[in-house]
């Protein structure tokens, strides 16, 4: 009797268990097919295939857009090396002025380039610079099928880059981009804007700019001109998508050219410098100050081309306090020098970049050589700056650096030359 009792309450436990294991199966493939309707649907929305027509038809106009401008087959560059595709995706800024849409007009417009390794950087430098943004990204193989359904997944899920940030592609004359309707392996999973630069944080450390696989040259100077062709702004600011500009440096320059229209030959130096990746990037010239006193942060490539930024005068601008507390202005205006290769604000009117300059070495400061020629005087702000993220040092750039930059100097030699034919009432040279 008590051994029909224990089998009767183990049968009891067993039937139990089998209850709760029945349970969980049916839970979990409840949740799985709930997970796989979400994935369907965010997928769907995402192409504005939900038919709710009236919810999405700014996203379906952003999606007809993108899909035109891939139909186009892009253009090639004046080397015919290169596929570009212009205005890949339109910000709302952008596309309502286009429209003659109320609004603010577009005075500055910060210029940038990467490849898709560094795109990652964009969400804080749309969160610091919170204006107009124009960015030319470079893809190579199936980097352009990853480039293109990013792009469009950061249009659609970050609304501040919906807002503010025209995007750019350009890739070798022989590849092609296409409208990523069928891309599930790059935008599933994709929920958010968080979500979006996660995927872009995997590919962070897959290779540097200049050393793509492939041995393919990275155009940095055809797409900081892609950057630029990419606004009508009368001015623009073009730095690498690694660095950030000082806090509030839109508003404060459109409140100085407001007081003091400039020259049309005037360009506006911004300081270059750079910080100790475990460093909170400064915003304002008082925390950079403090930080450059410590050693925490130090001039741009001081370690690997000081003469490149010492023209700025470093010392003269950090002790220049007795302008500080007031509104931006010029510090101090300067003669440009060789090797100097400042960063500045400057009218859209500026000479392009040489695109025969690619990967390393010589491509900025054969631009700032031409501004010199063509009479460009080098006006210092008072209190803005760029800050690059991490110090630049010896041993962390790719292995064909020293190759390339020898090539470069032979072009820059060239360069200069045909300069003076090309300005020939100039008594500049460099």
């Amino acid at each position: 009797m008590h051994l029909s009792k224990k089998c009767s309450f183990f049968k009891v436990v067993l039937v139990a268990l089998l209850i709760v294991a029945l349970l969980q199966l049916f839970y979990l493939s409840f949740l799985s097919k709930f997970h796989g309707k979400q994935q369907r649907y965010r997928y769907s929305e995402l192409f504005g295939g939900t038919g709710k027509k009236n919810a999405h038809t700014e996203k379906n106009s952003r999606k007809e857009h993108m899909r035109y401008s891939l139909s186009t087959g892009g253009m090639f560059d004046s080397s015919g090396q290169y596929r570009v595709y212009r205005n890949l995706i339109k910000s709302d800024f952008t596309s309502n002025q286009a429209l003659g849409s109320e609004g603010r007009s577009n005075v500055l417009t910060l210029c940038t380039h990467t490849t898709i390794n560094n795109l990652y950087h964009l969400e804080s430098l749309v969160q610091r610079w919170q204006n107009p943004l124009s960015v030319a990204i470079f893809a190579h193989g199936q980097d352009v099928k990853f480039a293109t359904a990013l792009v469009y997944a950061l249009s659609f899920f970050c609304p501040q880059i919906q807002a503010l940030v025209d995007f750019h592609l350009v890739c070798l004359s022989g590849e092609y981009a296409s409208f990523p309707e069928h891309d599930r392996e790059h935008l599933s999973g994709l929920e958010d804007c968080a979500s979006v630069f996660s995927r872009l944080e995997t590919h962070r450390d897959k290779y540097k700019n200049y050393a793509i696989h492939g041995n393919v040259s990275y155009p940095n100077n055809l797409l900081r001109n892609v950057a630029r062709s990419g606004t009508e702004a009368p001015y623009v600011l073009v730095i690498d998508v690694d660095m950030a500009p000082s806090t509030d440096l839109h508003p404060q320059f459109l409140a100085m050219i407001a007081r003091r229209p400039p020259a049309g030959d005037e360009v506006f130096v911004l300081p270059a410098f750079e910080i100790r990746h475990v460093r909170k990037l400064p915003a304002s010239k008082p925390e950079l100050v403090q930080l450059y006193q410590v050693g925490e942060v130090r001039p741009f490539y001081e370690e690997l081309c000081p003469r490149c930024q010492a023209p700025t005068n470093y010392s003269q601008w950090v002790n220049n306090h007795a302008r500080d507390a007031g509104p931006l202005d010029v510090a101090y205006t300067l003669a440009w020098v060789d090797p100097w290769e400042p960063f500045y604000i400057g009218p859209s009117a500026v000479p392009l970049y040489d695109e025969a300059f690619k990967q390393y070495g010589f491509n900025r400061i054969s631009q700032a050589c031409e501004l010199h020629v063509a009479g460009y005087r080098f006006s210092v702000l008072t209190s803005a700056f760029v800050v690059h993220r991490g110090f630049k040092v010896q041993g962390e750039f790719h292995a064909k650096k020293d190759e390339e930059n020898k090539h470069n100097r032979v072009l820059f030699r060239n360069f200069k030359a045909a300069l003076k034919t090309k300005y020939l009432s100039s008594n500049r040279h460099c």
